[in-house]
């Protein structure tokens, strides 16, 4: 899940992604991984949250489509079930989650 909140003059916008416990069970970590952060496994690591999933916020630029996933224990990637659009990967058969901004 996806959660967006713009400031008053929407220059800004804070997008906190969430992994659902029932995506993270058995799962010891989580790491955002995108085009905001040029794919790295490790920069953005995902911190649990009360629900017993993960959690992580980041200020991204409005006007603008970003490619994601997770990567849950460094060895399996799940996209966002409920990610605004999916694409094709330009790497793999499988797809990209996607945020509108």
């Amino acid at each position: 899940m996806v959660k967006k909140k713009y400031n008053k003059s929407g220059s800004k916008c804070t997008v906190t992604f969430v992994i659902s416990p029932e995506q993270a069970a058995g799962v010891s970590t989580v790491n955002l991984v995108g085009d905001f952060n040029n794919w790295s496994k490790e920069s953005l690591p995902m911190a649990p949250n009360k629900e017993k999933g993960y959690e992580i916020s980041l200020e991204l630029e409005p006007g603008h489509e970003f490619m994601f996933r997770y990567l849950l224990d460094q060895n399996r990637w799940e996209n966002d079930w409920n990610a605004d659009k999916y694409v094709p990967s330009p790497y793999t058969d499988t797809d990209n989650s996607i945020v509108i901004v």
